[in-house]
């Protein structure tokens, strides 16, 4: 928590509350769903929470903007950018159902009023949204055929409407079908050495 003060110093009262209970929620639901793997639990603001976070370094959502978050898993990196944007709808989709029920019940347990949880597949979602953000859930040549359809064509965001996408490592060869993609290093937002090769990957789609 002393690291998302340093890097996030406007947060608010209540919002420090919500990602204080953020620890306490994943260990007692991972010890009933394995969402996080047991080696992270520990480490969960840093390779989680703030990992998420890293997508607004890049770009600040506007109040009434609408984000999917695909392949959530625990809720990740939908809730805590759901806490940090309280003003911006938040959808959270995956296909395994118990991710999505551990999901609704921390977003319960915050009172996010912001986010929904749904068990879908990308390609079944329908609604229109600004960005769609993910954690690495796939190669970005599968990625984007499953959420295109979704980006809306109008944008007010310093970045065109599109994905933001956290990867990690060379990314070379996975984005050379992508020349309008572009990579942001986390390094240069967090000192943490686990950030050495993390990176935001934003690919306009509008």
């Amino acid at each position: 928590m002393d690291r998302l003060n340093h890097y996030f110093p406007t947060l608010s009262v209540h919002q420090k509350k919500q990602f204080l209970q953020l620890e306490d929620l994943y260990k007692e639901w991972n010890a009933q769903i394995n969402v996080i793997s047991r080696k992270d639990i520990d480490a969960l603001y840093e390779k989680h929470v703030l990992h998420s976070l890293g997508i607004a370094k890049i770009q600040s959502f506007k109040t009434g903007s609408r984000v999917l978050d695909v392949g959530t898993g625990g809720g990740f990196p939908g809730i805590p950018l759901a806490i940090l944007f309280p003003k911006v709808d938040f959808f959270l989709i995956d296909s395994i159902g118990k991710k999505i029920k551990v999901v609704q019940a921390v977003a319960e347990a915050l009172g996010l009023k912001n986010l929904e949880a749904r068990h879908q597949r990308a390609q079944e979602f329908k609604q229109p949204v600004d960005f769609v953000v993910s954690r690495a859930v796939t190669k970005m040549e599968d990625f984007v055929p499953w959420v295109s359809k979704n980006i809306k064509n109008k944008g007010t965001h310093k970045l065109n409407n599109g994905i933001l996408y956290l990867k990690g490592g060379d990314l070379t060869e996975e984005l050379k079908n992508f020349p309008q993609a572009q990579e942001f290093d986390l390094s240069e937002h967090y000192t943490e050495a686990f950030f050495a090769t993390k990176k935001v990957v934003y690919l306009p789609l509008k």
